[in-house]
């Protein structure tokens, strides 16, 4: 059988077999079929290390639409899709290359961006400067959980009134690979999220809806808003920039950046790696490890602070 009716057979098993999201099986179609462009539809025994080799060197050397080099990252995007395609055929007992044979290519470690303290209470403080009580609460609710909880904004929009639970301050989510974990709120969350579905009177099933003005509201605050769907991922992004820019906050701020910055806060309050990765939700802790550096300035300040005291304490 050529690789081509195995490519759509490996799709089909990582959507109903896996669960995968739709966009990972859209990103592994992609990438194979790239693959498939460059190797053409051979049999599987055909695949060796040979023409991975190859497949690596026309990847560094290919363009994308705007003339720019592939990065290393996006090029091994390309070879974890073709090692998990090959873990299949072996799964399948369909004779081709070992998956251990592929390793992936070193990275420059990610920078990871998130913000001090100071600049978090800024970006709340800001959310004051809507004259609208309704989008204000609902705003600076929106930042409190962001940071309170680590969850990734699409975990965020798909949020349910009914799935939050205000009087445990937890709640489950599930996020990517339909993995759920457990999801814990602050007690400001807590009484932010809570003041602003108290002033809702929707009968919205979203936590966070977008809304616009109604213009036979009388001005009732009950009736001022007309609620719409739930919010976007593009219109969480949007809200951010604006109490970021309003905040004097030069750095680009997004809702993976109040992520960073939950992790951040933990790991310098002396949470371990693991906890943090559960959180995060994470499938693995090398993921996790992305944070330890940021970390360098806590620890230095923890070794001045204690390194040669034992000593002079016997004096």
């Amino acid at each position: 059988m050529p690789i081509s009716d195995l490519i759509s057979d490996f799709l089909e098993y990582c959507e109903i077999e896996k669960g995968h999201s739709q966009m990972t099986v859209q990103n592994y179609d992609h990438y194979l079929r790239r693959f498939l462009a460059f190797a053409g539809d051979l049999k599987p025994a055909k695949i060796d290390t040979d023409l991975v080799r190859k497949f690596r060197l026309w990847l560094n050397r290919k363009k994308d639409n705007l003339g720019r080099p592939l990065g290393r990252k996006t090029q091994n995007y390309h070879l974890i899709a073709l090692r998990s395609f090959l873990k299949y055929l072996s799964k399948r007992d369909i004779k081709s290359l070992a998956p251990v044979k592929i390793e992936l290519a070193d990275i420059e470690e990610r920078q990871v961006s998130f913000l001090e303290p100071e600049e978090l209470e800024r970006l709340f403080a800001a959310t004051q400067s809507e004259k609208n009580d309704l989008i204000r609460l609902r705003d600076r609710a929106i930042l409190e959980t962001l940071f309170s909880t680590g969850l990734r904004v699409s975990e965020l929009v798909n949020l349910k009134k009914e799935s939050v639970n205000l009087e445990k301050s937890e709640f489950s989510v599930r996020g990517k690979g339909g993995k759920t974990r457990l999801i814990f709120l602050s007690q400001r969350a807590r009484e932010h999220l809570k003041n602003y579905l108290d002033l809702r009177r929707d009968n919205s099933p979203a936590l966070f809806v977008a809304q616009r003005l109604n213009q036979n509201s009388d001005h009732d605050i009950s009736a001022e808003f007309e609620t719409l769907a739930h919010l976007t991922p593009r219109t969480i992004q949007r809200i951010i920039i604006k109490y970021s820019r309003r905040a004097g906050i030069t750095k680009k701020v997004t809702p993976h950046v109040l992520r960073h910055s939950f992790a951040t806060d933990l790991l310098r309050s002396g949470a371990d790696l693991r906890s943090v990765q559960a959180l995060l939700g994470h499938s693995s802790v090398t993921t996790t490890q992305v944070y330890t550096h940021i970390t360098d300035k806590h620890l230095k300040e923890t070794y001045q602070k204690y390194h040669g005291k034992s000593g002079e304490n016997s004096k």
